[in-house]
């Protein structure tokens, strides 16, 4: 009844302007007059009247997208929920950057949840971006937090997502399954510090310490999820140990992908190494740094979203705490802050 109302009061002043310029033309003698002046007259009168719809369509236009980037942002913030600033431990913050101007809405996401395994989390990387990607990324998200708890193995977990997008895509009416795919990198790390991986044609992600900035390159990851099956075996990788003070930076492609006016690509790794060396690695410092710099690269207009995650280790282990690797070892490739 509301919403009906609305439509009425939005429709009664053009309906009453539209009524006057017909009365005028029909029943005004001015109206009917050959002659320049009356013809200047009635022009006069019909320019306000259109005038006057075009301004008036244009606000409720106006306020009708005010209200829908209300609702994408309060179903964004309910979605992709504000990450508490420690986390068993881990000092954490996220940020996300829309590709389409004005969006609330996009096709990255990332959670962390603290587990009786050690801490999970999740970056991963629709196909597209915007509105159309929301109801994967609501599927994606709503697995993770529920397998993250439930199964012991990381394998585990990314098993029960496949079958969770499976269900979606096989939902979706309007999109093929065979055309949609998310790219996912699973993160666990546990309480001794060491950090176990499972990645599906996501960006590996960088260890920040003492003024070295490496990416671990533990070998080629599993095709993006969607697109094939997963083999049966799951094993996590290692990328090392987080020392107390450390932090892990994960981010979506649209980060190392965004591209400046000549065609460059953002140095992402440079760009690490000097908030390193120009700043603390408190997680909100280091979003800072590399977000103005994305911003000054791309002049503010990426073409793909871009979601960034930084987890920096303020646990206090005690000696002898860390256990031994249980998988294959990461090869960093390290880039020293000068």
């Amino acid at each position: 009844m509301i919403r009906i109302r609305g439509r009425v009061r939005s429709l009664g002043l053009p309906t009453v302007w539209g009524a006057a310029a017909v009365t005028y033309k029909l029943a005004c003698p001015l109206a009917q007059d050959t002659g320049l002046h009356a013809r200047i007259v009635t022009s006069a009168v019909f320019f306000a009247v259109g005038t006057g719809l075009i301004l008036h369509v244009r606000q409720t236009l106006m306020r009708e997208l005010r209200q829908l980037r209300r609702v994408a942002g309060a179903a964004q913030s309910a979605l992709l929920r504000p990450l508490p600033a420690q986390i068993d431990g881990l000092d954490v913050a996220a940020a996300q950057v829309s590709a389409e101007r004005g969006a609330a809405v996009g096709g990255d996401l990332y959670e962390v949840v603290a587990t009786e395994y050690g801490v999970r989390a999740v970056m991963g990387d629709v196909r597209g971006h915007g509105i159309g990607a929301f109801g994967t990324v609501a599927a994606v998200l709503g697995g993770f937090r529920e397998a993250a708890h439930d199964e012991k193995d990381l394998g585990g977990v990314l098993r029960r997502l496949e079958r969770t997008l499976d269900r979606h895509l096989r939902q979706e009416r309007s999109v093929s399954a065979a055309e949609e795919f998310v790219t996912l990198l699973l993160v666990e790390i546990r309480p001794d510090g060491e950090i176990l991986a499972l990645n599906c044609g996501h960006p590996w992600p960088y260890r920040m310490s003492g003024g070295q900035v490496a990416q671990p390159a533990p070998g080629d990851p599993h095709p993006p999820l969607g697109l094939f099956p997963l083999p049966t075996e799951l094993p996590p990788v290692s990328l090392g140990y987080l020392e107390h003070g450390d932090a892990l930076f994960l981010h979506t492609d649209g980060a190392q992908d965004a591209r400046d006016a000549r065609g460059r690509f953002f140095p992402l790794s440079a760009v690490l190494a000097s908030v390193v060396r120009d700043e603390s690695l408190v997680p909100q410092a280091v979003l800072r740094g590399v977000q103005r710099a994305l911003a000054d690269h791309t002049g503010g207009a990426p073409a793909d979203d871009i979601a960034l995650l930084v987890m920096r280790n303020a646990r206090r282990m005690p000696s002898g705490a860390r256990g031994t690797a249980r998988t294959t070892p990461a090869h960093p490739q390290s880039t020293t802050a000068p």
